[in-house]
């Protein structure tokens, strides 16, 4: 079976853990490729091959500055995935109200007894 190309999209870019990490790096400012390779442990071959399917997708940008190249984030194309991922989150917050509410309706007195038996099981107290 064919593999997919991984500069189809953004969303197949990010999928590489190590773009993810580069993505990561270069979110807190313009980095020069040797930065990033001392940065995240990883030879300037794998770390060109990265940046290179990243700038093919939009991700990141680059610019020369005398004799180096500087790459930085390029957050809009990050975009699509931000808006797919925005379309979860108010799942996850119903989800999170709801055991906001099942841990507000646990018996208070319940968890004090169980502390109370954790307390006296740490001290050694033979009233336990």
């Amino acid at each position: 079976m064919a593999r997919a190309a991984t500069t189809a999209d953004v969303f197949n870019a990010v999928a590489e853990p190590r773009r993810r990490e580069i993505l990561d790096v270069l979110a807190e400012g313009e980095r020069p490729v040797n930065d990033l390779v001392r940065m995240l442990g990883l030879g300037q071959p794998q770390v060109s091959k990265h940046l290179r399917v990243l700038r093919e997708v939009g991700a990141v940008e680059v610019r020369d500055e005398g004799r180096q190249r500087l790459y930085s984030l390029n957050g809009r194309a990050l975009k699509p995935i931000h808006d797919w991922v925005r379309r979860y989150e108010r799942s996850w917050e119903e989800r999170f109200a709801s055991l906001d509410a099942v841990l507000e309706e646990m018996d208070p007195t319940e968890e004090k007894n169980h502390d109370r038996h954790d307390d006296r099981h740490r001290e050694g107290d033979p009233a336990r």
